[in-house]
């Protein structure tokens, strides 16, 4: 819930096996409480000991129409799946985070058109944010997803869009199974597709605004010799930013191997490879919005002025006209991410009743956040420029373990699992040269700095285990009851020496354990088309291990000061829902109450772009309590109508003090920073096999900036537009050959998008403080594809 502000952000596998999620209401609800009940399985029927089925030699099911959304019926709390093919319907390269937010609860902003854009990412889940959230793929934990991430990698990087397969949110508490040590909230899981058993290649192209091309190519193996299918898939993403002068630009490859070994056993390799470079966007105060509108930007295309604004600040003159500050525009900063992603899975059939998996994965990532900073010069013996690029450099090399048994007994399923990860994230700073005349080529990786500010090498180790029991107790009510424990060390060494350029952060060691963190629920089945379920569960936040956010990012005697006294962040989770389906409607109606403990919040001692150490405290808790609502319509023949509505009322439950007992930050009874109150959603979809089109409206309300809610940005309601034509020849040039049209914010609205993309602040009276991203204006993309057989 906004615990901890994101600072200096800009340079800053047991598993719930989402590779088998099925998109039928009842297999969601039973997949999601661990149980593996076969599908065809009536949802209210008794749980039964099943014979063992080859799991590698099944069939490939038929393909089926798939519903949008479903709604998780047969689950014991609130969850919805989103299906492939809507996942499909956005442009290629768009994140799955923006097709998941018209889901109730979900808040995704992001101020590009695909929501790619990695420093303007956020998302909320009933008050929640990504760093109190869990994400996997194929149950591999992909970290807290905030930028500058310490512990894993967007979902962008790790799956190419195209290979999406369904994704599952649980909007209060993932399957106690789910390989995440900060999930205070909800979780969502995303998944690969799997080759297919016959041979095919998929390529595609897409145009659009900004100069946007992508192009991309897919081959699938079909079965080999020994029964075993692979894919290989690769893309290349290039475009402008929407204002300014600057580029979004990726290259990634996946590939996916399955190996039958036997009747009983099933081999899965997974391997990604990403390589993002992307020039930033100016974050914007409401100030400058009403000085200089939402097309401000950095001024990359602008040397000379760059350095004009850093000789004036240095030298104590005005700076050129229209500047203020140094901090109002830059001559450029950007991010660049390289990750290799790999995973290699074991599942068994063991015994009757008796089926396992285990995982092992490993990730790598190098990564450089710049900043062309004014307040460093570069030494007149290496250029002489006013500016210097400051960089954030990181490293990351995490490897894991995950293991699951699942026992079905009588009207028992049992399941447990363990989770062991390490992690060694490196983090520095450092300065390079830039001469007076020019910059170096947009997208230069930096070598030879001319100084280094400080250098960490971050550990942690995270063990995780979990028990749970999901009994049939009666033909219409099913109870699950189960716990995890959880333990996170974190260790902080510096590998640079003192260098007098700013402050240094901590070294040290803190830790987190909980042996006892309990889920418990049941679903009743009323009747054949209405159900209720209950649900509570507790949660733990483990620290972060980096200088730029968590207990190390505070001075070595403020660190010392709080080790022995810092708590975990904690949340209990009530939730009370129904749902109703038949053939012509689904709907749900959720309520929930949480209370978040142990609120970490770190307050800034400078400007978020120098990137100073913070002060980190336990400073209160919050209170949320909400509704959810979604429903789909089948109104007439091909079409469909989708709605979904969320209110949350998120508030903080206490002021802020000082150590000594002074007044800080009035916070008590203050809306959470971030969270709108009201969010909707409507869909109106039409598809007859070939040709299908839908509109989106989305609607945020009013969020603040301010932790005393003396700032905010107005609500908006944005309209997206998607059409398509499916070539249904079964013969000839046309013969697997799609069109689609993607046309974002349709009505070219100006709004803003991201609120707190530098953090928050107590106060902002003048309404100065740069932590507001503009959202994009109208943008189409065409994308012509076709699958050769």
């Amino acid at each position: 819930m906004t615990a901890r502000i994101r600072i200096d952000m800009k340079n800053l596998f047991v598993t719930t096996a989402l590779s088998s999620m099925v998109l039928w209401s009842s297999a969601a609800g039973a997949a999601e409480n661990g149980t593996t009940r076969p599908v065809s399985t009536p949802a209210g029927s008794p749980a039964r000991s099943p014979a063992r089925p080859p799991v590698a030699a099944a069939k490939e099911p038929a393909p089926a129409m798939e519903a949008m959304v479903v709604l998780g019926a047969g689950a014991a709390r609130q969850v919805q799946t989103l299906s492939r093919s809507e996942l499909q319907k956005t442009a290629p390269g768009t994140s799955p985070f923006k097709t998941l937010s018209k889901l109730p609860g979900v808040m995704f902003s992001a101020s590009d058109p695909m929501g790619a854009y990695e420093w303007s990412q956020q998302i909320i889940i009933r008050g929640f944010t990504q760093n109190q959230l869990g994400f996997t793929m194929d149950g591999v934990p992909l970290g807290d997803l905030n930028y500058g991430n310490d512990n894993g990698l967007s979902i962008n990087r790790a799956l190419q869009t195209e290979n999406n397969g369904p994704a599952t949110i649980a909007q209060g508490a993932g399957a106690l199974g789910t390989a995440a040590s900060n999930n205070l909230g909800g979780t969502l899981t995303f998944s690969s597709i799997d080759p297919t058993r016959r041979f095919g290649v998929d390529v595609s192209g897409t145009v659009g605004s900004a100069g946007t091309y992508r192009t991309f190519m897919r081959v699938n193996s079909g079965e080999l010799a020994g029964g075993g299918r692979f894919y290989v898939g690769y893309d290349w993403s290039d475009a402008n930013k929407w204002k300014g002068s600057g580029i979004q630009r990726q290259q990634q490859a996946n590939a996916k191997y399955i190996q039958p070994v036997g009747e009983h056993v099933k081999v899965t390799l997974f391997a990604d490879w990403s390589e993002l470079r992307q020039n930033d966007y100016q974050d914007l105060s409401p100030s400058m919005i009403r000085q200089f509108g939402y097309d401000v930007d950095n001024i990359t295309g602008n040397y000379a002025l760059a350095q004009q604004v850093a000789r004036a600040y240095q030298a104590g003159r005005p700076l050129p006209s229209g500047y203020t500050d140094p901090n109002d525009v830059y001559w450029n900063s950007d991010g660049k991410r390289n990750d290799v992603l790999s995973y290699g899975r074991v599942d068994a059939d063991l015994a009757h009743g008796l089926t396992g998996f285990a995982t092992v994965y490993g990730h790598l990532d190098q990564g450089q956040g710049l900043f062309a900073t004014p307040f460093v010069p570069t030494p007149a013996a290496l250029g002489g420029g006013a500016i210097s690029a400051r960089n954030t450099n990181y490293d990351i090399h995490r490897e894991g373990l995950l293991t699951g048994l699942t026992y079905h007994v009588g009207h028992h399923t049992i399941e447990g699992g363990f989770w062991f990860e390490n992690n060694i994230f490196e983090e520095s700073r450092a300065f390079y040269p830039l001469d007076a005349t020019s910059g170096p080529a947009v997208m230069h990786w930096y070598t030879n700095p001319f100084v280094v500010q400080w250098g960490y090498v971050f550990g942690t180790r995270t063990y995780q285990t979990h028990l749970q029991d999901t009994w049939q107790i009666t033909k219409a009510l099913k109870g699950y009851a189960g716990f995890k424990s959880l333990i996170v060390d974190n260790s902080s060494r510096s590998v640079y020496p003192q260098t007098g350029v700013g402050s240094q952060f901590a070294a040290g060691t803190i830790g987190a354990a909980n042996a006892f963190l309990p889920q418990v629920g049941l679903n009743d089945r009323l009747d054949a088309h209405n159900e209720v379920f209950v649900d509570y569960s507790r949660n733990m936040n483990a620290f972060t291990s980096a200088a730029t956010a968590g207990p190390f990012s505070t001075s070595q005697a403020g660190f010392d000061a709080i080790r022995g006294k810092l708590k975990p962040e904690m949340s209990n989770t009530e939730e009370l829902g129904w749902r109703f389906h038949n053939r012509i409607v689904q709907a749900s109606l959720t309520g929930y109450y949480v209370e978040f403990e142990n609120r970490l919040l770190a307050t800034q001692t400078s400007s978020a772009i120098v990137g100073t150490p913070t002060a980190l405290a336990n400073v209160g808790g919050v209170t949320a309590r909400g509704v959810e609502a979604a429903a789909t319509w089948r109104l007439a023949r091909n079409w469909s109508l989708y709605g979904s509505y969320a209110f949350n009322n998120s508030f903080y439950d206490s002021n802020v003090y000082s150590g000594s007992g002074q007044l800080e930050i009035a916070t008590k009874g203050r809306d959470v920073v971030a969270t709108p109150r009201n969010m909707a959603n409507v869909q109106l979809s039409y598809d007859d096999g070939a040709w299908w089109g839908n509109i989106l409206m989305q609607y945020q309300g009013k969020r603040y900036y301010t932790y005393t809610n003396d700032q905010h940005v107005a609500p908006n309601a944005i309209f997206n537009l998607a059409v398509g034509y499916r070539f249904q020849q079964p013969h000839g040039v046309l013969h697997g050959v799609d069109m689609q049209l993607n046309v974002t914010n349709l009505f070219n609205k100006q709004y803003v998008a991201t609120v707190g993309s530098t953090g928050f602040v107590a106060t902002d009276p003048g309404g100065t403080y740069q932590t507001l991203q503009a959202g994009a204006p109208q943008m189409v993309f065409f994308t012509l594809s076709k699958h050769f057989d």
